[in-house]
């Protein structure tokens, strides 16, 4: 991990494209702004986690309903 000290108005840039710059620093918590193409997700990382979360229950939920599918199929109406 990188790990940087910046003033207000400071910035880093991470690509010819992304920057990353400091824009206020108040009791604790510092805002910061980011200069990117409108491709590039930027995301919060507890937001990130709630994704990965969600994409691991649907998955579930997919495996779920195959093994119904696969298992009506061996089941055989008399």
């Amino acid at each position: 991990m990188l790990i940087l000290s910046r003033k207000i108005g400071e910035a880093v840039v991470l690509d010819e494209k992304t920057t990353v710059r400091i824009i206020d620093i108040s009791k604790g918590v510092v805002r910061i702004g980011f200069d990117a193409p409108n491709d590039v997700l930027i995301l919060r990382e507890e937001l990130e986690e709630e994704i990965k979360q969600a994409n691991i229950e649907a998955q579930k939920s997919v495996e779920n309903l195959d093994a119904l599918k696969n298992l009506s199929g061996k089941i055989k109406k008399k």
